[in-house]
């Protein structure tokens, strides 16, 4: 069987977590900030199992249980917000909040 190099699998997990960065900073719609959360939560996932399986431990996909648990959990409690944001201030645009503050 052919292994991968822990390099390229830790050059993918930072690429897929600064493609969700960017689209944390760039978008305003609360679903995709949501989105791009769990996709830098799965890049970190990523990088556990792949640095687990390079030096042969459990403890990556032991972390990438308790990720696993924290991305449910976020996803929830998210998507329950969204639903209250959305029934008060009718738009899910995060900046809408902050301009009808004032």
């Amino acid at each position: 069987m052919i292994s991968v190099p822990l390099e390229h699998s830790l050059i993918l997990a930072g690429m897929l977590f600064a493609i969700g960065l960017f689209g944390l900073l760039l978008r305003r719609n609360l679903i995709f900030i949501f989105l791009s959360i769990e996709i830098m939560l799965n890049a970190c996932a990523f990088a556990f199992i792949a640095t687990g399986h390079h030096y042969g431990q459990p403890d990556g996909q032991v972390m990438f249980i308790f990720i696993l648990a924290i991305a449910a959990a976020e996803v929830a409690i998210g998507l329950a917000l969204a639903l209250k944001f959305e029934q008060i201030f009718k738009t899910l645009d995060a900046q809408a909040a902050n301009e009808m503050r004032g």
